[in-house]
């Protein structure tokens, strides 16, 4: 049975640290097909983000313009410029998302069977001790194969 004197020698010879740990996906047709159908599905959604906002700008000068006596003063002009302004903001950032996912899908379908892609990072609890290489244990990554571990890389 350890004593406590052994105990306490033994934690303090290693410790408990986090690390970043790379994913990679190997690109399958099915991997290309998800990611396609998940960039579709953003664009599609921005899509239709950008007619509602079209919508709710019309009726919010439409109403502007009904409450207003003719000919319209200057402060209701104002008003629907300062509407149409906002509504051309939120526009400009909706079509630059649009965009950048109308590319990530073009470097998608440009991208050759078997490569290996980054998929991000998750973080991970390893223990150090002395005599450990502390940037080999720091240089992981998890391979993956349409979702399933194919190799762990590193110093685990």
């Amino acid at each position: 049975m350890p004593t406590e004197e052994s105990q306490s020698k033994e934690s303090q010879s290693n410790l408990l640290l986090k690390r970043p740990v790379n994913i990679k996906a190997i690109v399958t047709p099915r991997w290309k097909e998800e990611v396609q159908q998940q960039l579709q599905g953003q664009i599609n959604q921005l899509d239709s983000q950008l007619q509602q906002l079209d919508m709710q700008g019309q009726r919010a000068i439409a109403e502007i313009q009904k409450q207003s006596v003719n000919p319209p003063g200057p402060q209701v002009k104002q008003q629907i410029e300062s509407i149409q302004l906002q509504v051309n903001q939120k526009k400009s950032e909706l079509l630059e998302q649009k965009n950048q996912q109308l590319q990530q899908l073009q470097q998608v379908q440009m991208l050759e069977l078997d490569q290996e892609v980054n998929q991000g990072q998750i973080e991970s609890f390893f223990r150090v001790e002395a005599g450990d290489n502390l940037v080999r244990k720091m240089q992981v990554e998890i391979l993956l194969r349409d979702g399933v571990v194919e190799e762990i890389r590193g110093d685990i």
